[in-house]
């Protein structure tokens, strides 16, 4: 198995859940609505799942090994944080752009 892409859809500053992401395995079975959440003590990888009729949140689609876990949530996380630290690269020279330009118009 091999994630072939990983889209991150929405970013979400503020609460636990942090950003909702789709992958794309062996470039032939997307997977929608992962979410990644701010835990107690990390960050981790929830899979897309629904409420049954006992009201109990079940995964509609999920790794079966510790292992299959390990090498989606390792990538998804990688790939989040890479995300992150290119948007707060971004805006940190946005604001070193508008200080320059503040500066040279003096």
């Amino acid at each position: 198995m091999v994630i072939t892409d990983i889209k991150i859809r929405k970013i979400i500053p503020d609460g636990r859940l942090r950003a909702v992401i789709s992958i794309t395995i062996d470039n032939q079975l997307a997977i929608h609505d992962i979410k990644v959440v701010q835990g107690d003590e990390r960050l981790f990888v929830a899979m897309p799942s629904r409420r049954d009729e006992n009201g109990v949140f079940r995964d509609i689609v999920h790794p079966i090994s510790p292992d299959a876990r390990q090498l989606v949530e390792s990538q998804i996380l990688d790939a989040y944080t890479r995300h992150i630290e290119q948007m707060q690269a971004e805006q940190e020279a946005e604001a070193l752009e508008r200080g320059e330009s503040d500066f040279t118009s003096l």
